[in-house]
């Protein structure tokens, strides 16, 4: 069967990264690239002019699924790849990312080796949020025990990195999905804005009698693979887990976690070293729990 992938890029505010996101594929054969701006104000499109991409500039930022919602939908190949666009792939490591899913048809998702800009690796391989890594987060227990599973759902195990695994899921940075899934999940859920929509996106998928699969073969590039939460967004963030919560677990146990979520917000604010701006943002997050409980 032909080689034929859709390549989606959603951007906002991504003017200095968008080129050299794009470059690398733009032009190699069965690979179509398509860019969703969500109304970026920095002009981030023009960026690509000249560019034989397929540009969508949207009148609104609904969100990131939202915005990868639209791209997928606006193309017909057999794959999607969904890229960040301050990540980097080549078209060989595309290809054999490819090659696991017609390989193996009971994969959903594919994800690649992920590597900092700087050549370290990116901890991508991830396990379902669970009420014990919540309140061990929340008590930074995860810090004094980083290779224990209960304390994370980064798994920082750097030895499961080097062969192929099924981790529970993978970060959105980078990621590979057949057409036919993506259409039979309904693609993301775009009542998450920003965050868990990949952790989301994963459990479905297992639910549906698929695997998530870790492909270390293939690498990817992710400038921003080593960064926290912008303050700014830490509100956001915990909206998306109350969100991931109360869409998957029982009653109680989105209760429990929204306390979870409440205190580590709470922890995080009364010793945060990122300053004045880092602990308002975890004091945002901790009223957003707060409303949210009302």
């Amino acid at each position: 069967m032909a080689f034929s992938v859709d390549v989606v890029v959603v951007s906002y505010n991504s003017r200095e990264q968008l080129r050299g996101c794009v470059e690398p594929l733009v032009g190699a054969e069965g690979v179509n690239v398509t860019i969703v701006d969500n109304a970026s104000p920095d002009g981030s499109l023009e960026a690509v002019q000249g560019l034989p991409v397929h540009a969508l500039q949207l009148e609104r930022n609904g969100g990131f699924a939202h915005g990868c919602n639209v791209g997928w939908r606006a193309g017909e190949a057999r794959f999607v790849l969904f890229l960040n666009p301050d990540a980097r792939i080549d078209p060989q490591a595309l290809r054999t990312l490819c090659d696991v899913l017609e390989r193996d048809p009971a994969v959903g998702v594919v994800a690649p080796r992920i590597l900092h800009a700087d050549g370290t690796l990116d901890f991508s391989q991830r396990r379902f949020p669970r009420l014990q890594s919540t309140y061990a987060q929340a008590l930074f227990l995860h810090r004094l025990l980083p290779r224990a599973a209960w304390t994370d759902e980064v798994d920082r195990r750097p030895e499961v990195y080097e062969t192929a695994q099924a981790p529970e899921w993978v970060s959105g940075a980078c990621f590979l999905m057949p057409r036919s899934l993506l259409e039979a999940l309904g693609g993301l859920d775009e009542e998450f804005f920003l965050y868990c929509e990949d952790t989301d996106l994963c459990r479905r998928v297992w639910d549906a009698g698929y695997e998530v699969r870790y492909e270390p073969s293939a690498v990817v590039v992710h400038e921003g693979g080593a960064s926290a939460p912008r303050p700014s967004l830490l509100p956001v963030l915990a909206e998306s887990r109350l969100r991931y919560a109360a869409k998957h677990g029982s009653r109680t146990t989105a209760a429990l976690e929204r306390a979870g979520v409440g205190l580590g917000a709470l922890t995080h604010a009364l010793v945060s070293r990122g300053g004045r701006a880092a602990r308002d943002g975890h004091l945002r997050a901790l009223k957003t729990v707060v409303s949210r409980s009302a």
